[in-house]
């Protein structure tokens, strides 16, 4: 009897950490979980749940759902605390090992809702190509910036090695837009650049912390 407790504890616990989404929710409320266990609560998120999937006006993703609940139970806790998938934690590890697939150019949003370009990294696939700062990128592949969010466009720019994406670039002073089919290539930041610019005296950017 102890062992079954134990298994039916297991189960449950893995229903609210999204592994075993399929799972039907109505078991909680009939299975035996081990002591300490707040059986109210995961009824209620029971409850939620077939509430949401029975009646919500569109069909839902059930495995987006529950990330998501998850994301927001760990969310709660402390300012500091994130719940990450394996997609976000391989782009985590890509930030602070300074290594990733890709282009090689630092952006940031723009007034005219394309990406500006900060800076091309040195020697970067980018570079070579002729991307300058300050050049704005209004399309990727042909889809339009201005429908996407920051993150989105980053994955669109990002993929395997070796691999192609075309950017559509606005240039100050070029009268139609240019475009530059780049390939990818893995791309190592170095955060911290520095030189002499005179006797006794170093020029140092950081550039990001990793």
């Amino acid at each position: 009897m102890g062992s079954s407790l134990k298994h039916y504890g297991l189960v449950a616990l893995g229903v609210i950490l999204g592994v075993g989404v399929t799972m039907q929710f109505s078991s909680l409320a009939h299975k035996p979980v081990e002591d300490g266990m707040p059986v109210d609560a995961l009824r209620q998120v029971a409850s939620v749940y077939r509430l949401i999937e029975a009646d919500y006006v569109e069909p839902v993703d059930q495995r987006k759902l529950i990330t998501q609940a998850v994301a927001g139970m760990v969310d709660a806790l402390d300012p500091h605390s994130a719940y990450l998938d394996r997609a976000a934690w391989r782009e985590l590890r890509e930030g602070t090992e300074g290594k990733f697939v890709g282009l090689g150019i630092e952006i940031g949003p723009s007034d005219a809702g394309t990406i500006k370009i900060t800076s091309p990294i040195e020697d970067s696939p980018a570079a070579r190509a002729g991307i300058q700062a300050g050049d704005l990128i209004s399309h990727i592949d042909g889809a339009a910036v201005k429908q996407m969010d920051m993150d989105t466009a980053i994955k669109r720019m990002r993929g395997a090695p070796h691999s192609s994406v075309v950017l559509t670039i606005v240039r100050q002073g070029t009268p139609a837009p240019l475009q530059f089919n780049i390939v990818r290539e893995e791309i190592v930041q170095k955060s911290v650049k520095g030189r002499i610019v005179a006797p006794g005296y170093a020029w140092i950017r950081v550039a990001q912390f990793q």
